[in-house]
């Protein structure tokens, strides 16, 4: 088979609708298309890409299909090959997202959401309780919980309330195995 955009696109579509369970299940797939059927590749190679789509930040089998298209025929070779490999996975999303759209708007589905809601809500209650009973132990631990409450109130970051938190707490460790520490 020739080496085309469209072949490309085509063959990468193909092993696009078979990839369920992520980036591990592409290669046994590529090697089936690319090495045993249409013999564009070989089995070292395949490797070597897998290598290297792994060590790369984004999606294994897009990362993948790029360097094999790429070798292919250039540029076109892995546009072709990555917007073959995305393609059913996002045809697949805006498909799910047009029958969603008309579920909710059945009056049966809102309501069934509106109680999955207040259960949500009980859920998150009950889990603030149990952290409640597990953390503010102390007037020290009260003080953290209200300070953290009131900067997360002005839009602190949370992550800058976190390790305030955290260095809050080794300071009052080691000021309390010093001898210093405040008695209950």
């Amino acid at each position: 088979m020739e080496k085309t955009f469209w072949n490309i696109y085509k063959t990468f579509f193909k092993v696009g609708t078979l990839l369920l369970g992520g980036g591990y299940v592409i290669l046994p797939l590529l090697q089936s298309e690319l090495v045993d059927k249409k013999k564009w590749s070989n089995h070292d190679e395949l490797c070597e890409y897998y290598a290297l789509g792994q060590s790369l930040p984004g999606i294994i089998a897009a990362n993948m299909s790029m360097f094999v298209g790429y070798k292919l025929t250039g540029q076109k070779g892995a546009l072709a090959a990555v917007t073959g490999i995305i393609s059913p996975a996002f045809l697949s999303i805006i498909l799910i997202a047009k029958i969603l759209e008309e579920l909710i708007s059945m009056k049966f589905i809102q309501s069934i959401f509106w109680g999955v809601g207040i259960g949500v809500v009980i859920l998150v209650l009950l889990a603030v309780k149990e952290m409640w009973n597990k953390s503010v132990i102390d007037k020290f631990t009260m003080i953290i919980f209200l300070a953290a409450f009131l900067l997360s109130c002005f839009k602190v970051s949370p992550v800058l309330v976190i390790i305030s938190s955290a260095f809050a707490g080794i300071l009052y460790h080691i000021h309390k195995q010093n001898g210093k520490g405040c008695e209950e």
